[in-house]
């Protein structure tokens, strides 16, 4: 008769995880150990500490470049600002050129005759211009002839001659006679506002003085 020892079922299963776990375990520690020997575990750690190197300074190359990237485009921008600045700046010049230019064209055409010894107040350059449709731009300059005149007081009035709706038009100055004061020369400028059907052919200046004695007239045709 053979006599056999029986295990319980769960004592057969926890002897066999316990030895499948040192196998396990065995097995892991031969890898490790031979990986070692081998030199991959070094060689992928120093690969490792080089890639992450690496991307450091591809990093740092990047933050540097987009630095001078933002520099440039500051400094675009800034040069932009100037050139516009610069511009502004020559457009102005050049308008206040032009400017100089026609002040001194006018005067230059004011100047009196030589030989002229009128004394008194004299009209120079009567120049008058359609600045807009129903209304004229005129100007002048008043001067004082002769040696040791005494300043002028007295008052200016513009006058306009033509037709309206085809019979004759006539159109005073509106507010009246304006002021004048001369103690060499001085400019005048101003608009007249007229109904924009009207067909003007002359503008008459006239300069009187405080009395409503007539000094002097001149005329221009449109």
């Amino acid at each position: 008769m053979t006599v056999r020892s029986h295990l319980p079922w769960p004592l057969r299963w926890a002897v066999a995880a316990v030895v499948l776990g040192f196998s396990a375990a065995i097995g892991l520690w031969a890898f490790e150990f031979g990986k070692s020997i081998a030199g991959l575990d070094r060689d992928a750690k120093e690969e490792l500490v080089q890639l992450r190197d690496e991307v450091k300074q591809l990093r740092d190359e990047r933050e540097k470049a987009q630095s001078i990237a933002n520099t440039a485009e500051s400094l675009l921008k800034t040069e932009k600002v100037a050139q516009d600045r610069l511009a502004a700046q020559l457009r102005q010049v050049e308008a206040e050129n032009m400017s100089l230019k026609a002040d001194l064209g006018f005067f230059e055409r004011l100047l009196p005759a030589a030989g002229a010894q009128a004394e008194g107040p004299q009209i120079r350059g009567f120049q008058v211009e359609q600045e807009v449709p129903g209304r004229l731009r005129y100007q002048l300059l008043v001067m004082l002839g002769g040696r040791g005149v005494a300043p002028y007081a007295g008052k200016y009035d513009v006058t306009l001659v033509g037709t309206l709706e085809g019979k004759p038009w006539t159109l005073a100055m509106p507010g009246g006679a304006q002021a004048l004061q001369v103690k060499q020369y001085t400019r005048v400028e101003g608009r007249v506002d007229h109904p924009p059907q009207a067909v003007v052919k002359t503008v008459q200046v006239r300069l009187t003085d405080n009395n409503g004695a007539v000094r002097t007239t001149q005329s221009a045709r449109m």
